[in-house]
């Protein structure tokens, strides 16, 4: 499990949440992508192998100045999953900014993303 947060403006924040902005439902986006981008680890960090991934799940929560994004990830190989995990919830957040750039500007920052908690693989059970 990974997590990071964009903070956003908050006129810009309702947009997101709502499903108003300009681009559409941003939230729903978001979660495709995540999803879509911790199966495509391997496509996209040289030297990460292929594993078999029977779950993602990724969660968004509204904190004060933006929104949290949480990626899970399992499946069935002996590893972590935790580039898995860590990818998902960094392409959610570069879609969020993505789609609310056009109402924030430059102003969307993303912070904190990181491992929370692993299991499996060379370096056993961490927690974060």
């Amino acid at each position: 499990r990974a997590s990071g947060t964009i903070l956003l403006p908050d006129e810009v924040l309702d947009a997101a949440l709502q499903g108003t902005g300009p681009k559409g439902d941003v939230i729903s986006s978001a979660r495709i992508a995540g999803m879509l981008a911790a199966k495509r680890v391997p496509d996209l960090i040289p030297l990460c192998h292929p594993v078999s991934i029977t779950w993602v799940d990724l969660r968004f929560e509204r904190i004060c100045e933006g929104i949290t994004a949480t990626c899970e990830v399992r499946g069935t190989d002996v590893t972590g999953f935790e580039m898995e995990a860590l990818t998902g919830v960094s392409v959610a957040l570069l879609t969020i900014y993505d789609m609310t750039k056009g109402m924030a500007g430059a102003s969307g920052r993303l912070t904190d993303i990181a491992l929370e908690r692993k299991s499996g693989g060379s370096s056993g059970d961490i927690e974060c």
